[in-house]
């Protein structure tokens, strides 16, 4: 799929997202997520990895909207802890 990320073009497909995250130890997140291969990443990280641009290059409205219509899960916001306690 055709997509444009920061003013530049990239030919993205789910299988070739999925090989890039592979082995990619997850940045905490606090915005925008993406589940690929059953881990929750920050889309401004999966971002940072399949375009190997600066994250302050792009916007996360513009890689969550590619990764949605590759047919990833993503969220908005994070899932809130339902008991209202945050681990520390």
């Amino acid at each position: 799929m055709r997509c444009v990320i920061a003013r530049f073009p990239f030919e993205l497909t789910k299988g070739g997202v999925e090989a890039s995250m592979k082995g990619v130890v997850p940045e905490p997140v606090t915005d925008a997520s993406a589940t690929i291969d059953g881990r929750v990443y920050p889309v401004k990280q999966v971002g940072r990895i399949i375009t190997g641009q600066d994250p302050r290059d792009f916007t996360a409205g513009e890689v969550y909207r590619a990764l949605v219509r590759l047919g990833f899960t993503c969220r908005a916001t994070p899932t809130a802890d339902p008991s209202g306690l945050s681990q520390a």
